[in-house]
Formats: C-alpha cells, structure tokens, sequence
C-alpha cells in the first residue's frame, strides 16, 4: 500500500527501456504479436501499436504531448490539464476513481495508469475488461526519461523523444554547472504542511534538490513521502526552506507558521521561498521548470 505522503502526492497533481516496446512490421503479410513489460515488469501482448490510448496520470499525458503522441490520445483524467489542448479530450473523471462506463465507450486499446495514484481496484475492473494496462512511474531523473522513451515507443514517436531526452540532459548538466562552485546549504522541502508531508529518500524532489545543490535535511528518511513533526524539522536548522504552491484548490501557503520560528537559520536570512508543486511533483517535461525554480531557490547568487 502506498504510504500517506504518496497518496497526497498523487492527489497534489491532480491539483497539479524502448527495445523492450518495438513493435514488427507484418511479415509476408502476417503480423506478429509483440509482448512489452512496463515499468513494474508486467507483461503485456499486443497484435499492433496501440492507436487508442487513455491516460490517467498527468505526467504521462504531458509527455504525450511534448513528444507529438496525442493524436493517439482519446481520454485523459480531469486533472490532465496540461497543456491547455489536453482539455480537448475526453476525461474520464478522477484518478482515484475514474468513470470507467466512460472510459470503456471511448474503445481503448491501452490504458497508462500509476501505482501511486491510482487504485489496484481500477486495475483489476480493467483486466477483467480485457483492457490492457501499462504502469508508469518516475522517482528520478533517470527514470524520467524512462518513460519518456516508452511512450515515445508506444505512441509511435520514438524519433521525437531525442530532443526532449537532449533538453533534459542539457538543463541538468546546466544547473550542475551553475551551482557546483557554491555550497550545499541545508534545504526543508514542505510537500505539505499539516500534517507536515516531505520528501525522503526515494522521493524525486529530493534528487532535484541535490542536482539545485541543496541537502535536503529529510534525504535519509527511509519512506518516500514520510510525516515530519515540527520540532524535527527545527533541531535539523534548515537554511533554506521551501514551501510547495498546488494553485487555488489548495488555499494560500501557511508562510506565517514558519517565520514565527525565528531561531531557524531560513528565518534570520529571509529564506522562505515558494514553487510551483505542480512542476515538482509531475515528471513530465516541466520537471526541468521545477528544478530551476528551486536551484534558484537555494542558490539564487548563481543566478545573477
């Protein structure tokens, strides 16, 4: 089961290897069926290309997008709103709950689907539709571009992919450069403030962080989206504290919590800053706008 801190995570973006996927040609005029493993090693078998996709996890579907797949596209979730032409396909509803009568009227050949976010139920209901699912997930850079390759495969744009695997290299080897002469200030990312939600370990803005040349004080933490108490985060004395914006569905940030603790080093240097948690918590494209925003966060000298 996932843990609390993934599951808000999931629900914040709703606020907010290829050889393995080649499909054959016919051969003498019969097509052979292709069996693919997505990203949890689940084999999946199919006669041909997908042309018929549905997605409902946004980063795939911006993905989708940035790589020119969404003519395969027919159903997303409401909160695939990026970009703006996402809007102009069918949603199915939620991630948690999608509709599927609605889904199963737009006639899929393929759904794209996450563990964290999306219920095992769904899962299931859609096996037992015959309707195949492919899992995706990222929790680093690396893994990233993972799916990115993937859909590139499965949506026929393995071409397309290059630059958008180019442009992720370049930005990453850009903000190294910029802030490796610098220290590594000691960096609280609050995901969420109450219950206090933030990154651990295997979490992807924690790699972001160390690639914006932060530390993050919660890096060791076992659990990917761990609970944090207040007095936890204080004893660690962060330097830099960097509070998650998820747009008007989650109210305005709770900066007043944090300047009352005057002790702490952010606070005595003014360093309470705000991102967009859409940018972070996604992994498609605009992870790269996320991680601009915090390098800038915490090494704004680098910058100038």
């Amino acid at each position: 089961m996932p843990s609390l801190g993934a599951w808000l995570v999931a629900i914040l973006v709703m606020l907010a290897t290829t050889d393995a996927l080649a499909f054959p040609h016919s051969l003498g005029g019969v097509r052979r069926q292709v069996a693919v493993r997505d990203m949890e090693g689940r084999e999946l078998v199919f006669a041909a290309p997908p042309r018929r996709i549905v997605s409902l996890v946004p980063s795939a579907t911006e993905i989708i997008f940035a790589i020119g797949g969404e003519d395969r596209l027919v159903g997303r979730t409401d909160f695939c709103d990026y970009p703006a032409a996402a809007r102009a396909k069918t949603s199915v509803g939620g991630m948690i709950n999608p509709n599927l009568e609605t889904l199963v009227t737009l006639k899929p050949d393929l759904v794209l689907a996450t563990n964290s976010g999306n219920r095992e139920e769904t899962f299931k209901q859609l096996t037992r539709l015959g309707i195949p699912v492919y899992l995706v997930g990222a929790d680093r850079i690396a893994e990233v571009k993972d799916v990115a390759r993937r859909l590139g495969a499965l949506t026929g744009r393995d071409t397309a992919v290059v630059p958008l695997l180019d442009r992720i290299d370049r930005r990453v080897a850009m903000i190294r450069d910029a802030v490796k002469a610098h220290g590594r200030p000691r960096v609280l990312y609050v995901l969420w403030p109450d219950p206090l939600i933030v990154p651990g370990r295997a979490a992807l803005v924690t790699e972001l962080i160390d690639i914006a040349g932060g530390e993050s004080i919660t890096a060791a933490d076992a659990e990917q989206y761990p609970r944090y108490s207040l007095e936890a985060a204080v004893a660690k004395a962060p330097d830099v504290i960097v509070l998650a914006n998820h747009g008007s569905r989650s109210g305005p940030i709770a900066i007043d919590r944090w300047q009352r603790l005057t002790s702490l080093p952010a606070i005595k240097s003014g360093r309470v800053h705000s991102v967009d948690g859409n940018l972070m918590h996604r992994y498609g494209p605009r992870v790269l706008d996320g991680l601009d925003q915090l390098a800038r966060a915490i090494h704004p000298e680098a910058f100038r």
